[in-house]
């Protein structure tokens, strides 16, 4: 997987910008506030049909314009493929691969797979269950589509479901029945959700355990500790069970999209008590493992997108992260910091091609 070049048009701070890309390292580098995030951004938005940093779109429309354009070349298998992903306001955004257009972004996932590594990651340790289950979901979905449509039907009828709560609530009636065709749904595409999460976390903690040991160097043990619901029982026993408690909450209290990813170092919950060091090498550990899954599922190894790690990581976990590029781990790599030197000299010492792009 090979990004060539990409322009960028009313794209957040960009009003007009182009990029081509020649080295196995990019690093686009200058002060803070000047773009060098919303480059690896609009990369990742070709890969995931959204932004990284902004969920709202329109939000990454250039102030005072009413519309944006994401214009790529990528080479895959020896192939070129030209991406476009548009939004104007008002409508729909629009996603097209060689001049056609994706019907559902969701037949999209995984035809670019992509790691970023980002101070953002943090959301993953100190926000709710919500941003953990999509970065499960996320990486699961890049090498299964069958998943991906599963997981949109949960949600779909979840909220069918949701709505005949709040319907049974407003007109004080009961239908049993009706719920009951929800109910039986659910736990169809819900039980497949679970099955693979777990199946995946089979496979994804070695190769953390790994990463993290490789990165951190200690004797600390680490865990991921997938948590669910239909470990105890089944969704169809636990709508049951809830039937009372959901129709007072007036939504679906149980089941998949409850579940979480609970991180722990020796025991305890790294939010609470890990230490910022801690919690860097986890999340890098965690994104890392991500990229080898990637890798490994694809069968080429994705993107990778580091924004401004080497400020917020000490020499240690860089020169981890630099002997992996060494062993060619990696493929391509694009770099975002905003000291120009201390890139080069860092990613001179991999002795890979690369560039350097200046912005001001």
């Amino acid at each position: 997987m090979y990004l060539k070049k990409i322009s960028l048009f009313n794209y957040k701070n960009f009003a007009e910008a182009s990029f081509e890309f020649k080295g196995r390292i990019t690093c686009f580098v200058g002060k803070n506030g000047i773009g060098k995030t919303n480059v690896l951004d609009a990369i990742y938005h070709l890969a995931y049909g959204k932004s990284y940093f902004n969920p709202l779109a329109v939000q990454n429309i250039k102030h005072g314009e009413d519309f944006f354009v994401i214009d790529a070349e990528f080479i895959k298998n020896d192939r070129t493929e030209h991406l476009v992903c548009s939004l104007k306001k008002g409508q729909k955004k629009v996603l097209k691969r060689n001049a056609k257009v994706y019907d559902k972004f969701s037949d999209h996932i995984g035809f670019i797979p992509l790691v970023i590594i980002s101070p953002a990651d943090r959301d993953l340790i100190v926000e709710g269950s919500e941003t953990r289950r999509k970065f499960m979901d996320s990486v699961i979905s890049q090498s299964n589509p069958e998943y991906l449509q599963k997981l949109i039907q949960y949600q779909k009828v979840m909220s069918q479901r949701n709505a005949l709560l709040k319907y049974f609530a407003l007109n004080h009636v009961f239908e049993k029945d009706t719920l009951a065709i929800y109910n039986e749904q659910l736990e169809a595409y819900g039980s497949y959700i679970f099955e693979k999460r777990n199946a995946f976390l089979a496979e994804f903690l070695p190769i953390f355990n790994q990463h993290h040991f490789a990165i951190a160097g200690t004797e600390e043990e680490v865990q991921i500790v997938y948590e669910s619901h239909l470990f105890s029982k089944d969704l169809l026993t636990l709508f049951e069970e809830n039937t009372a408690k959901d129709r007072a909450l007036q939504y679906t209290s149980v089941g998949t999209h409850k579940d979480d990813l609970l991180f722990k170092i020796d025991g305890h919950l790294i939010k609470k008590f890990g230490s910022q060091g801690q919690q860097k090498s986890f999340l890098i550990a965690l994104k890392l493992a991500q990229f080898e899954f990637l890798k490994k599922q694809s069968g080429v190894k994705p993107l990778l997108l580091l924004d401004d790690i080497f400020d917020k990581l000490d020499e240690n976990r860089v020169s981890k992260i630099i002997e992996m590029v060494n062993r060619d781990t990696f493929g391509q790599l694009f770099i975002s910091d905003t000291h120009p030197e201390r890139t080069e000299a860092i990613v001179k010492s991999t002795q890979q091609s690369y560039q350097m792009f200046p912005l001001s």
